[in-house]
């Protein structure tokens, strides 16, 4: 009996919300969001790159009806705040500090948070100040999403530190996490946990190479249908690890020999 092969179908948002770290920022947000107003409303949500911090994010963004926003290495203090007011659907004034207000009044207004995603160029545009001002101002909840080095480079930024309400670190990928991956990317396939072992074991704790090895699984079971998609059937193939595969030593050796 060959195992059923559905095309891919998003799956609702009790399968994402069932992964650790949606749930954990998740957490986070909601107690910046319901805080007592006497106290600070700032998030932290931090880890290495690929644990799944911005999938995260875009689901609590939907949940809060939160405004987010993606920093680039190249923004200048103007520029984030032109994009936090593009993201608003407001139009920016011409100087920093009107723009500045601009965002606090509208967040003052809707009550809405704000998530700030690649926070790591925030502060390395020197605009981690201008997040306090506006959170000074608001009294909203912000979010600062970014590497696993970010809790270091905001405790050198004391009046930014001591206002972070929740510190949240993203967890490494585990069985569980992978399991609810595989009903989102794998619909309609019934992965056996101890090929699910070896993916988790593969991406070394990273949500997005866990993507990455689902898909050649569900391409290699729509083109075998296989009886069972378990370690025995995918014996022998490689799976995705992040490393560069060395070059086969046969082909090596020819070219070594043509020259």
């Amino acid at each position: 009996m060959t195992a059923e092969i559905v095309d891919f179908q998003p799956a609702g948002t009790a399968t994402i919300a069932a992964l650790r770290n949606v749930s954990l920022f998740a957490e986070g947000l909601s107690a910046a969001t319901a805080r007592s107003m006497h106290l600070p409303g700032l998030v932290v949500f931090h880890g290495p790159s690929g644990y799944g911090k911005t999938f995260a994010a875009t689901y609590a963004a939907n949940v809060h009806r939160a405004h987010y926003v993606e920093a680039r290495s190249s923004w200048t203090k103007r520029a984030l705040c032109r994009a936090i007011l593009h993201e608003m659907g407001i139009e920016p004034a011409q100087r920093v500090y009107e723009m500045t207000s601009q965002i606090a009044d509208a967040l003052l207004a809707s009550g809405r948070p704000l998530i700030l995603d690649e926070a790591d160029h925030v502060l390395a545009a020197g605009a981690i100040e201008i997040v306090r001002d506006i959170h000074e101002s608001s009294g909203a909840a912000i979010a600062l999403i970014g590497e696993e080095r970010l809790p270091a480079k905001l405790r050198a930024v004391e009046r930014v530190h001591n206002r972070v309400l929740r510190w949240v670190a993203a967890m490494p990928v585990d069985l569980h996490d992978t399991r609810q991956l595989a009903r989102l990317y794998c619909t309609g396939l019934t992965l056996a946990d101890d090929l699910l072992e070896a993916v988790v074991d593969a991406a070394k704790g990273g949500a997005r190479r866990v993507c990455i090895n689902l898909d050649l699984i569900r391409d290699a079971a729509r083109a075998e249908q296989p009886s069972a998609i378990d370690a025995a059937w995918w014996a022998g193939r490689p799976l995705y690890t992040g490393q560069v595969q060395p070059r086969d030593d046969a082909w090596s050796a020819s070219k070594r020999g043509a020259r």
